[in-house]
């Protein structure tokens, strides 16, 4: 059992094709596709914490067909129609290392000097890592990773070699 990380899917959106350069010539192709590398890497028993903007309506569609036991955390456009999640963030521990999961790097603020690593999402493109004080930022949205979820362990090699 592994545990993954991801976010912004944006499944049914449109417009997100063109606003991140997305690699999709049409939403169903880059719906089935985002759902093909999910399974891909998640088998049916791991864990999955999705960093929130999932899909814009009927989010049951797709939810049917992806592996894992998925634990949403709240977006910006998660709302009733496409995604009712109550989480806004939480904490996890992984090993001996607490992770704080949130949606947007602007809610981490009043928490960088408690945690080492915060997971975030919404920044799309922007960056995979940030230092803020002595803290770390990961960006787990599909767009920095190949439109695949992250492992645990990816995050921290990669995070290893970013520090070079």
């Amino acid at each position: 059992m592994k545990h993954w990380f991801t976010g912004d899917f944006h499944l049914n959106h449109g417009n997100i094709i063109k606003y991140c350069d997305r690699p999709f010539k049409t939403v169903g192709e880059m719906d089935r596709e985002i759902i093909r590398r999910f399974n891909e890497k998640v088998d049916k028993l791991d864990i999955v914490f999705f960093l929130g903007d999932f899909s814009f309506g009927t989010p049951e569609k797709y939810l049917e067909q992806l592996n894992g036991n998925i634990t949403f955390i709240k977006g910006n456009h998660d709302y009733e129609k496409s995604l009712p999640a109550l989480i806004h963030d939480m904490v996890i521990e992984i090993g001996k290392e607490h992770i704080y999961l949130t949606h947007r790097p602007e809610d981490t603020e009043d928490v960088t000097s408690y945690f080492k690593l915060i997971f975030v999402a919404h920044i799309h493109e922007k960056w995979k890592f940030k230092k803020v004080g002595e803290c770390i930022l990961v960006n787990v949205g599909v767009d920095v990773w190949d439109y695949k979820p992250i492992s645990y362990g990816q995050i921290i090699k990669e995070l290893e070699e970013w520090k070079k």
